[in-house]
């Protein structure tokens, strides 16, 4: 399968225009429309209706491997590239808010470090496309259980640190002086769902059984000085590491009890990492 006829029918199914597609990727609407009609030769089936443009039960199917299949093409070229140009200096990090903590941060060097902050699935996606050199991300796990991380690329992980989560709530809540709170006990209370920032939701709701942990209010950035300013301001309890919820003003950190979960931060690269990416992969690698 041509990857070239592939792109050109994911652009198509996605702006459902033949037209849109030819302007988006700089091609002919006639080079567009012969790129479909030889990838559904190739194939031997109809991917796409032509009034109006959708995909067809077969092209639905296409589209399911289509996001995988070019982010791994675009991530095998980037490997090549990184290892052929070599930098011997000069580093990206992305990494997740509450990944960045003061381990990570305390590991850059001191000059050439270009720091990106993204969601969480972005990480991973910016390691495999090559716009990251190395990437620390985050969640909530059994203590010494590995994260899920999403299948982008064949990229290698590492556990680089676990701390205790806290639940963060307003200082005037009716549980801010507890000494401990189980999550199961709040799996009905108003959360922040803010994936980005804060532990995700639904990382919780797995935690408990699959139940509960409702949002009442969705933040879609990744300023945990925000996040943060939401439950102060009383919108909503969040989940965040010790090292992030300790001391926020106008706030209450009450640690988890119970199930036993911990924060756990990975750190994610491809390939072998050279120059400054490999120092920073061996100093946080050899941490305590």
């Amino acid at each position: 399968m041509d990857p070239h006829l592939l792109r050109t029918y994911v652009t198509v199914a996605r702006l459902a225009s033949f037209s849109e597609a030819a302007r988006e990727l700089g091609y002919t609407q006639s080079a567009v429309s012969q790129h479909i009609a030889a990838l559904e030769q190739d194939l031997g089936a109809p991917l796409l209706t032509r009034r109006p443009v959708l995909p067809t039960t077969a092209g639905e199917r296409l589209l399911e491997h289509a996001g995988g299949l070019l982010l791994r093409l675009d991530a095998a070229r980037a490997d090549v590239v990184r290892i052929a140009s070599a930098p011997s200096h000069g580093l990206t990090l992305a990494g997740s808010p509450t990944a960045l903590g003061p381990a990570a941060l305390a590991a850059l060097p001191p000059a050439g470090v270009t720091l990106r902050v993204l969601g969480r699935e972005d990480v991973c996606a910016a390691v495999a496309d090559g716009t990251a050199d190395v990437g620390l991300v985050d969640g909530l796990a059994a203590p010494s259980d590995p994260l899920r991380i999403p299948d982008v690329a064949p990229l290698t992980t590492y556990g680089v640190g676990e701390e205790p989560v806290l639940v963060l709530l307003p200082a005037g809540h009716p549980l801010a002086r507890r000494s401990g709170l189980r999550l199961g006990d709040l799996a009905d209370a108003r959360w922040l769902d803010a994936p980005d920032a804060g532990l995700p939701l639904p990382q919780l709701r797995a935690a408990n059984g699959g139940h509960g942990f409702r949002p009442a209010l969705r933040y879609d950035g990744t300023d945990l000085r925000v996040l943060t300013g939401l439950v102060a301001a009383g919108h909503g309890l969040t989940l965040l590491p010790r090292s992030v919820a300790a001391g926020v003003p106008g706030t209450a950190a009450v640690p988890v009890t119970g199930p036993r979960v911990v924060h756990r931060i990975e750190l994610v690269y491809a390939g072998m990492p050279s120059g400054a990416a490999r120092t920073l992969v061996e100093a946080l690698s050899t941490r305590p």
